[in-house]
């Protein structure tokens, strides 16, 4: 299969700000979450081989809805809302949550969930909550730890086998990580495999 060719035909298909505004729940999905700062947009957009598919932005905490984008006629992708903003008023955080506790709890296309991660600044609060979250709603996880290319080899290696010894410690679930760089397409093909996998069952 040529993951490459069907993800870049991925287009957006809607945004949802409540449940009542969710799209048909049906076919397959695959949802992206990560602190503000992480390179979530970035990695979306580097995987579906297109430069504003997801935004991007300096300012934390922009994707204030779940952005859907259709890969194909039952396959989509979702973009939550970043996490760990500090500028978000309490009412408008807690809107967001509420939302995103109705789509883990009662989404059935929802296969799994990949969290991107700074490779720097890996496993922060609100990054192991998260991981947490979708344990409790029996979610697979997969973890990008993305802007590898900030570090030299031998250091995002190291940073890998630390962030896996990590992992360990989650005895529930399926989680798995890797490197990535949305900047130079590293880590493409593991994760293209790792979201067609989902799309598979």
């Amino acid at each position: 299969m040529d993951f490459k060719n069907q993800l870049a035909n991925t287009a957006f298909y809607t945004s949802a700000s409540s449940a009542d505004s969710l799209p048909p729940d049906e076919g397959y999905e695959v949802a992206f979450a990560g602190r503000s700062n992480a390179g979530k947009s970035s990695a979306i957009n580097r995987l579906c081989n297109q430069k504003s598919l997801a935004r991007t932005s300096k300012t934390p905490g922009r994707t204030q809805l779940i952005n859907f984008f259709s890969v194909s006629p039952l396959n989509k992708l979702t973009d939550l809302p970043g996490y760990g903003y500090a500028k978000a008023s309490h009412s408008k955080q807690r809107q967001w949550l509420e939302l995103l506790e109705y789509y883990f709890t009662h989404r059935q296309a929802l296969k799994g969930t990949i969290i991107v991660m700074d490779i720097r600044h890996p496993f922060q609060d609100a990054d192991q909550k998260m991981i947490d979250w979708c344990i409790h709603h029996h979610c697979d996880v997969h973890i990008l730890l993305n802007k590898s290319d900030k570090l030299s080899r031998n250091k995002a290696n190291n940073q890998l086998q630390t962030a896996n010894n990590m992992l360990s410690n989650y005895q529930a679930g399926s989680m798995s990580i890797q490197l990535f760089s949305a900047m130079t397409g590293h880590g493409m093909d593991e994760a293209m495999s790792k979201i067609y996998g989902w799309f598979g069952k």
